[in-house]
């Protein structure tokens, strides 16, 4: 998921404007609740009276009266008064709300799952190792993590997820409807478990399940090492745009910078889901000129805003290839894209995901958050990837039923037949 900057946390008065706010679900805790013209209200151990309001305010015009209508129905009919645990009851409604909207990246997080979506961008998470979006309205495999439970097992940027099943858990479901944390936190679970995945893979018209058994996952979000038969090729390997990737991203670059004889530089997007997109702004910066555009952000209303670089790039002059498959997504397409608009690189490999879309991750209070899309983004030359992806320069599939890495291969290839130029 492509994120702008984190904003501070919202306080409770603008959940309203914001469409963001979620009541915790405690785990032990007194109610009482009044139902009257005025409001709903609500008591907790530990906290203030907190009043729902039941008018709708003057800049809405909406009919909230069938919505207590049915609260009022429950509370007095339904057969099981344990079930009725308003804070959850709540929680649901705006998970609703936000749902309604149709867009799959636009989601409303729990304490829970928000914790969850941070440990993703940092890397540190017990769990099977993939990243997941949706193809259409379809839950897919949007990356498997290299060296995960879920890469060893098979599992390819593309697959389908149908169904999910954990014994553990006692969990056997269907992924129609099911919300991105929704999946996460059923996919998510301590190290040692073991979770069923069905899946679909394009040309199959048959399901497979794939029992995958989780593990801790630390995964670093640059790796680099040197390829080739003279190793002169610098292999730069970016895993994800999470907090820690430009501390990491400047280590091996200062290390690139001091190897002598190199001829050129790999730039390594494949199964990389995106993040923050200050994160592709900052590496695109070591490829490009001084105030070269990155990535264009383009509002609702067609207001648009250029993100440049400020900086003339330490790798401006070197013989640059990058690759992408199906799993470069989102912040991976931004950086992709402003290479090759502004410096005609080379792409290699699979045509990208194709994820278009700007979310900004809102923090609320007692840990819960809105990831809420917010623009578009466009490559420097205006062309908008939602759904299409980038396609590569080089179509260069790789083959599983070998041991060769045939991307990584033609891109060695590809830099050893073109000298280092600069500029």
């Amino acid at each position: 998921m492509l994120q702008s900057k984190i904003r501070p946390k919202v306080s409770l008065p603008l959940i309203r404007t914001l469409f963001s706010g979620l009541l915790i679900v405690l785990a032990a805790f007194t109610f009482g609740y009044g139902l009257g013209i005025k409001g709903f209200y609500a008591s907790f151990a530990g906290f203030p009276k907190v009043v729902l309001n039941q008018e709708t305010p003057p800049e809405r015009n909406v009919d909230f009266s069938s919505f207590w209508q049915i609260w009022n129905t429950l509370d007095a009919s339904y057969y099981d008064k344990t079930k009725l645990v308003p804070s959850e009851m709540v929680q649901g409604a705006i998970k609703g709300l936000v749902a309604a909207v149709g867009d799959p990246y636009t989601v409303f997080l729990s304490p829970d799952e928000n914790k969850v979506a941070e440990e993703d961008l940092q890397g540190n998470f017990e769990g099977v190792g993939i990243q997941i979006g949706y193809i259409g309205t379809q839950l897919a495999v949007m990356s498997p993590l290299p060296g995960t439970p879920a890469f060893e097992a098979g599992i390819q940027a593309g697959d389908f997820i149908i169904g999910i099943k954990d014994e553990q858990k006692q969990i056997e479901r269907v992924t129609n409807g099911m919300t991105l944390p929704e999946a996460v936190q059923i996919i998510r679970g301590p190290a040692g478990s073991k979770i069923t995945l069905s899946l679909l893979r394009e040309g199959s018209d048959e399901p497979m399940l794939v029992d995958v058994v989780r593990r801790a996952i630390d995964v670093p979000s640059v790796l680099l090492a040197y390829v080739g038969d003279d190793e002169s090729v610098a292999h730069l390997s970016v895993l994800r745009f999470g907090g820690e990737t430009k501390v990491e991203w400047d280590k091996k670059v200062s290390e690139i910078l001091v190897k002598p004889d190199l001829s050129g530089v790999i730039i390594d997007l494949r199964n990389n889901p995106g993040g923050y997109l200050q994160g592709a702004i900052d590496l695109g910066t070591d490829f490009l000129e001084k105030n070269d555009v990155v990535v264009i952000e383009q509002a609702g209303d067609g207001r648009q805003q250029e993100y440049r670089t400020q900086n003339i790039g330490r790798l401006k002059s070197m013989k640059i290839a990058v690759l992408v498959n199906k799993g470069s997504a989102s912040a991976s397409e931004i950086l992709a894209g402003a290479l090759r608009d502004n410096k005609n690189i080379t792409i290699i490999g699979t045509n990208s995901f194709g994820k278009g879309t700007i979310q900004e991750p809102l923090q609320l209070e007692k840990g819960a958050g809105l990831h809420i899309t917010i623009a578009k983004w466009l490559t420097p030359n205006g062309t908008w990837v939602n759904g299409e992806g980038i396609a590569p320069d080089i179509d260069v599939k790789d083959d599983p039923e070998t041991e060769a890495d045939e991307q990584l291969v033609a891109a060695i290839d590809f830099i050893a037949k073109n000298k280092l130029t600069s500029k």
